[in-house]
């Protein structure tokens, strides 16, 4: 029952004095409203990336020339000097690794319009020279129509599956399996669509056509626009995901045999999956948490150094009342803990609209793109334990001193 009073009365002096209380609680709501809108902003994007990074499932991994995902200039220098990944290296990979069962390989090329009827794409159709694995390497589906075949890789035959918005702009009302579209100016006959699949980021996997690599081998050859020899993309699944470490090993194993890598020298080629993509942009952004979470805190700290000094000034303005109060029998315990609740209070209501703030001001972005909002909890619980500890550190040195204030002094006080 004492501390529900005192709780009351340290609720009441705030209330009395409106003005000097939504001053005092400023700086404690910038503090944590920084912190919770940085933490909040990148939840919403990191739960996005994992899923975009998401593409190649549990199972599967691809192995390339050039390191994926956030990575440095001098990295992709030093992959420049490597030699490109070929067919070879990929029928390697699936004649030699037992625990595989699934491996593709990828060409790509960028920059392209599909035409129909007269209707034609914006050229920034991509175009990938893929076999049969593709779809379920990538986890993109075919749904109307069907996939390339081995027989369409073999027989160098062209034929395309089209993205959903490529069928969406020039087949609104009729099935495009069977027509015969022009892509960079060659004729293919559809034989599939894909599924719809949409990006947060904007991601072309609906606008890209799918074409048996032999096909795209004939068109545009083993040299690049830019000069250099094409290395091909390999996607690799195994055959469980508990074997995913080992099928990487082994591919390993594989790989630098046949490429002519030498013992102690380091691989010519890069893995990647969807859980070392996630890892990857998880470590990039824990910088980026923790500088936040300092600013935050050096917000807090002035913020904190703020209510000191005005409680300071409040124990000089209330000496009087402190004097009366302990000679109707006060005791110093009483008039620590009402001042500390007092900071403390003050501290957890700045901390609760910062909370909102931050949570608001994190999830702007979702407003005007297809991320999904969050609201990371755990951040709102380190921000009220913060904001406590700041009532208690700061506002201590005011409590402290209008506890040891004499009643009689306090009571002559003018």
């Amino acid at each position: 029952m004492r501390f529900l009073e005192l709780l009351s009365m340290s609720t009441g002096a705030l209330l009395s004095s409106k003005l000097r209380s939504v001053l005092t609680l400023v700086g404690i709501v910038a503090g944590v409203a920084s912190i919770i809108a940085v933490m909040t902003a990148i939840a919403v994007v990191q739960s996005t990336m994992e899923k975009e990074m998401s593409v190649l499932g549990t199972q599967v991994f691809q192995v390339q020339k050039w390191p994926a995902g956030f990575n440095s200039h001098g990295q992709r220098r030093r992959a420049m000097k490597r030699p490109p990944l070929t067919m070879e290296d990929a029928d390697a990979i699936r004649d030699q690794v037992a625990s595989v069962d699934l491996v593709g390989s990828e060409l790509w090329e960028f920059g392209y319009k599909v035409e129909y009827g007269g209707e034609a794409t914006n050229p920034n159709i991509s175009i990938c020279g893929g076999t049969p694995e593709y779809p379920t390497n990538n986890t993109h589906v075919v749904g109307l129509g069907r996939n390339i075949s081995a027989m369409d890789v073999k027989g160098h035959r062209n034929v395309a599956v089209i993205g959903y918005a490529i069928a969406q702009k020039l087949f609104p009302f009729t099935d495009p399996v069977g027509r015969t579209v022009r892509l960079d100016g060659r004729k293919y006959e559809v034989i599939g669509v894909f599924d719809e699949k949409k990006s947060a980021f904007g991601s072309g996997y609906d606008t890209y056509v799918l074409i048996p690599v032999t096909a795209f081998l004939d068109t545009y050859g083993l040299t690049g626009r830019d000069g250099f020899q094409r290395s091909v993309n390999i996607t690799v699944r195994a055959k469980t995901p508990a074997l995913v470490d080992d099928a990487i090993e082994e591919t390993t194993q594989v790989l630098r045999r046949v490429r002519g890598v030498k013992p102690g020298q380091e691989n010519n080629f890069e893995f990647f999956n969807s859980a070392s993509l996630i890892t990857q942009f998880n470590t990039m952004t824990a910088k980026v948490k923790v500088a936040a979470f300092l600013i935050g805190i050096v917000a807090l700290v002035v913020a904190g150094i703020g209510i000191m000094n005005i409680m300071l000034v409040s124990v000089t303005e209330r000496t009087k009342e402190i004097g009366i109060r302990k000679s109707l029998g006060a005791n110093p315990t009483d008039i620590l803990t009402q001042f500390l609740l007092e900071a403390v209070i003050l501290c957890n209501l700045g901390g609760v609209v910062g909370i909102l703030v931050g949570f608001g001001l994190g999830n702007v972005v979702t407003f005007f793109t297809s991320f999904e909002a969050k609201v990371p909890l755990e951040w709102a619980v380190i921000g009220l334990v913060f904001c406590s500890t700041v009532g208690v550190v700061f506002g201590l040195l005011p409590a402290i001193r209008a506890s040891r204030l004499h009643p009689i002094d306090a009571l002559r006080y003018e």
